[in-house]
Parts: C-alpha cells; structure tokens; sequence
C-alpha cells in the first residue's frame, strides 16, 4: 500500500485496480443495421414516426410514444445547420485534424438533427441556417464514420 505522509502522521492509503471493460456485443437490428449499411452506400437514412415525423439518425423506437419504429426514409443528403460550436485546437481523437465545428443538421426531409462534423475552414465560415452537403471517404465499411464530415453547399 502506499504510504502518504501527513503533517502529524504516516497514513496508509487503500487502493485498489480498477478495470472497465464491457464483455458483450450487440447487434445493430434491422434499423440501425439499415443505417449503417446506407452509410456504405452513400444513403442517409431517418425513420418515420406514427405521426409522420421523420428522425434521424433512425430511431427504434418513437421517443414520444415509445412505438416501435419500422419505416425507413431516405432523407438528404443535404441539409441545414440548426447549431454548432467551433472547436479551435482539435484534439488526437477528434475526427478532423484542423479546426472544425460540431454541428446539429437537419437533412433535407428530416425533423430533427444529427450530431455532426462540418469542415467549413474557418470559424468566420460557419453559421446557423448554413446549407451543407456531406462528404463521404473513399473507402465505406458501414460505420458512421463513412460520412467523414459534412462542408458547406457548392453553388
């Protein structure tokens, strides 16, 4: 045990390991597997709500009614920033090396926003009500990270 020293006396400090892990794995389903698989594609994909809501990223459930949600939509690609927030100094695991903004879009046919990343270059170049479109890598695998990033409409 280490020992830590007080003023007054020597106390023994109880430590112990700890370990975090998560010894399981889920499947994604057939909504977020749709997603994800749109991704590869270059789709994006939301899901309908009983009230014709559309949400994305798709929803398995209707977070008002807790209905299970089955339609699928395909929405953008597209869509207008709703709020974002500029990161000046990225970090390592960031997904952009250079400063960037986090942003919530709304895809062209959507009702809510996505948590995303736009490139937009500087922070003078970004602002709400901004159309953006997204760009995608080279190289899919079917993971949210095949839409690298979203960045400011052409034309």
């Amino acid at each position: 045990m280490p020992l830590v020293t007080e003023p007054t006396r020597a106390v023994q400090v109880l430590s112990a390991p700890l370990v975090i892990e998560y010894p399981f794995k889920r499947t994604t389903g057939p909504v977020v597997g749709a997603f994800l698989t749109g991704l590869r594609e270059r789709i994006l994909l939301g899901t309908r709500a009983s009230d014709g809501r559309v949400i994305v990223p798709p929803a398995e459930s209707d977070p008002v009614t807790g209905d299970d949600l089955t339609e699928l939509v395909e929405v953008g690609p597209g869509g207008e920033v709703t709020t974002w927030a500029w990161v000046h100094h990225p970090h390592p695991k960031h997904p952009l090396d250079r400063p960037f903004a986090w942003a919530l879009v709304r895809l062209d046919g959507a009702d809510t926003a996505m948590l995303h990343v736009v490139d937009a270059g500087t922070v003078d170049a970004m602002r709400t009500g901004m159309r953006v479109e997204p760009r995608w890598r080279d190289e899919r695998e079917g993971a949210i990270g095949d839409l690298a990033c979203f960045t400011p409409e052409q034309g």
